[in-house]
């Protein structure tokens, strides 16, 4: 009997959980409201923040870190500027014509090169830096470097999903 009951509330926790998500979830055709450039801003200042503090730089540490800032600044901007190019073209009055499959390729290598090179520049800004790190400060420069290249949904930026 005890087993029973206890499966029954299990079943009601489940399904009353899974009726409160799908009511709070948008309509599939809904918009998604995309971040301002004030919002890419605020989470920019949040990850740089993060970064630092998570690296617990000493005060010699500390006069290396300017470089490094202005690089993921710097890196963070493209990002904006190649969303907002996006955006005005998904903004046009006229229905967006859809880029044939050079043109596409054309886009992706020209975004990649750019990526490309203001990765290098964030790499070598942060080399004198780097080279100063115990161990620890290493393993977190990576881990919340990733974390930091991770966009709204979750997942890195340029992976697409299924």
């Amino acid at each position: 009997m005890l087993k029973t009951v206890l499966a029954a509330i299990a079943a009601l926790s489940i399904s009353g959980a899974s009726l409160a998500v799908a009511q709070s979830a948008p309509p599939a055709d809904a918009p998604r409201s995309r971040p301002t450039a004030e919002d890419a801003a605020a989470l920019t200042d949040a990850r740089i923040a993060a970064l630092r503090t998570g690296l617990k730089l000493s005060a010699e540490q500390e006069k290396l870190w300017p470089p490094v800032e202005s690089a993921i600044r710097a890196l963070a901007k493209q990002r904006a500027d190649r969303m907002m190019v996006r955006a005005d073209r998904r903004g046009d009055n006229n229905p967006p014509s859809r880029p044939d499959a050079l043109e596409r390729m054309r886009r992706s290598a020209d975004a990649m090169t750019a990526t490309g090179a203001s990765l290098k520049q964030l790499a070598d800004a942060a080399e004198p830096l780097y080279k100063t790190f115990d161990d620890g400060q290493k393993r977190r420069f990576g881990l919340l470097l990733r974390m930091g290249r991770q966009g709204p949904d979750g997942p890195p930026r340029g992976r697409r999903r299924g």
